[in-house]
């Protein structure tokens, strides 16, 4: 027990040393006017002294960050071509080592405080904020919202990517708050865009959703992010997704549907029990569309009150099995949303069935 509370009176004095630093930073080093130069080919006059994610941000250039800037997710990285000093150890978990060869760093960690010259790729110049309306909010399990947002100008997406939603400061929570999620409308609708969202306990922009968020309420969202979409191939397709993973897959089996594309595809979709399991009509409805198209619901614990007699155990056995059943002579492709540990087991399945990484692609959260 004493061992805990030392534990947690080093982590309360640590988090605030670190407050006092960068207050004491902020008030005393005034770094007045920098620039920022982009590309060889763009130059911004900013005032120092914040993120330079976030100064970024306010110049209308958008870096990806589905942490909101709080370093957890590793997705803000920039090439840096001056010296902003030592990669810091939040950096270190998400920066392989030709990464840090090459000058990548995470945009949310590095201070502008003096003159700087970066590379950003150039697609990131067409992300947009967007301000939507709330049109409509549906539970579609007891810890999952379907909402719709209204846009006031058309987007131009591809099924798979996904948009950051900012929500306002809110009770105790200090400030805006972003957090990226996979759009699970398809393309052809510009007009507005659908997310799902899980309930995470604790979770800052979730817990403003579920409980807060109405209809008619208006917010900003910034997009389109990623490069999780599906590839112009003939292969066979492997969806895997749990839970709110539905949400890009959803939008690449519609988009696929409405271009006509006759390509076999299997989607392998996990729960715990009957209660977490969603979209079960609509995805008959396309298998009966698209009959190339297959869906493959499995539960991994479920209820004697499910009565259920489809697929039972992990997902990855259930995938493990029908390829087994299929044989490896398939060329295949493989598309998979869903947590880290999750992506992993379902990589070492897919290798072992003769899927080649390079023809796997993945999008992970949590």
């Amino acid at each position: 027990m004493q061992i805990v509370i030392s534990a947690l009176l080093i982590g309360g004095i640590s988090a605030l040393l670190a407050a006092i630093l960068t207050i004491a930073d902020a008030l005393v080093n005034n770094y007045g006017e920098v620039s920022i130069r982009v590309n060889d080919s763009k130059d911004l006059k900013v005032k120092g002294g914040a993120t330079l994610l976030s100064t970024l941000a306010s110049e209308k250039i958008f870096i990806p960050s589905a942490c909101g800037g709080k370093g957890s997710c590793g997705l803000c990285r920039v090439k840096v071509l001056t010296d902003v000093g030592p990669i810091l150890p939040t950096e270190l978990p998400y920066l392989s080592e030709k990464e840090k060869k090459n000058n990548i760093r995470l945009s949310c960690q590095i201070k502008v405080k003096s003159d700087i010259s970066i590379e950003i790729p150039e697609e990131l110049f067409n992300i947009r904020e967007y301000i939507a309306s709330v049109s409509s909010i549906t539970d579609v399990t007891h810890d999952i919202k379907e909402v719709f947002f209204d846009l006031e100008d058309e987007i131009e997406f591809k099924a798979g990517q996904y948009v950051q939603l900012i929500v306002p400061a809110y009770g105790d929570i200090k400030g805006e708050t972003m957090r990226a999620y996979s759009m699970s409308s398809q393309p052809s609708v510009k007009s507005g865009v659908e997310l799902l969202i899980r309930l995470v306990p604790n979770g800052i922009v979730t817990t403003y959703v579920h409980k807060m968020l109405k209809v008619g309420d208006r917010i900003r969202i910034l997009g389109p992010f990623g490069d999780f979409y599906l590839r112009d191939t003939d292969s066979d397709i492997i969806f895997i997704a749990g839970g709110s993973g539905m949400a890009p897959i959803k939008s690449i089996i519609y988009d696929m549907m409405e271009r006509e594309v006759k390509r076999n595809a299997y989607y392998f979709f996990g729960a715990r029990s009957k209660r977490d399991l969603f979209y079960l009509e609509e995805m008959k409805e396309v298998e009966r569309k698209m009959p190339s198209f297959h869906f493959i619901p499995a539960l991994s614990d479920p209820l004697p009150e499910d009565n259920w007699e489809g697929e039972t155990g992990l997902i990855t056995d259930v995938v493990d099995r029908y390829l087994s059943e299929q044989g490896d002579e398939i060329d295949r492709e493989a598309y998979l949303c869903g947590s880290p540990g999750m992506i992993n087991a379902c990589i070492r399945v897919l290798t072992r069935h003769k899927v080649l990484e390079e023809k796997i692609f993945y999008d992970k959260f949590g």
